[in-house]
């Protein structure tokens, strides 16, 4: 899985506010691709790191079997200045990549399995994640 956006045209943008991430999700509430979802209930920041986390899980618990979307990926570059530096000088060096999460936002889409082990599997990624989660049906 990709970590970075190949070419940006800044490298380094502003933080993505606390305002941002208070709104809601206005698009996916529901699944688009699967029939499962894994739905955030709170705003936050994911890294690399955590989506990753969720993913192996998923697969560990699926046996690499049914049919798995991720929704996320980490555009947002931090920046962090070193502690002992001084005030000025610019903007700090590059820190991590990070993906900002709607309340309401789907994360993770699931197919073609039983619900038994998609629930298993959704519930496990979802105690990885820095948000609470839930997991959502497709309805028509």
């Amino acid at each position: 899985m990709k970590q970075n956006p190949n070419n940006l045209f800044y490298k380094k943008w502003h933080k993505p506010n606390s305002s941002f991430l208070k709104l809601k999700e206005q698009r996916t509430f529901f699944p688009y691709f699967g029939f499962w979802g894994l739905k955030s209930l709170q705003a936050g920041r994911l890294t690399f790191n955590h989506i990753e986390a969720a993913r192996r899980t998923i697969r560990r618990t699926t046996k690499k079997s049914g049919y798995l979307w991720i929704n996320l990926f980490t555009s947002f570059s931090i920046s962090k200045k070193s502690l002992g530096s001084r005030m000025g000088n610019g903007k700090g060096l590059h820190a991590e990549w990070v993906c900002p999460v709607r309340q309401g936002q789907i994360l993770y889409e699931l197919s073609g399995l039983s619900y038994n082990i998609i629930v298993k599997a959704l519930v496990s990624a979802g105690t990885k994640l820095p948000v609470k989660t839930s997991i959502v049906k497709l309805t028509y």
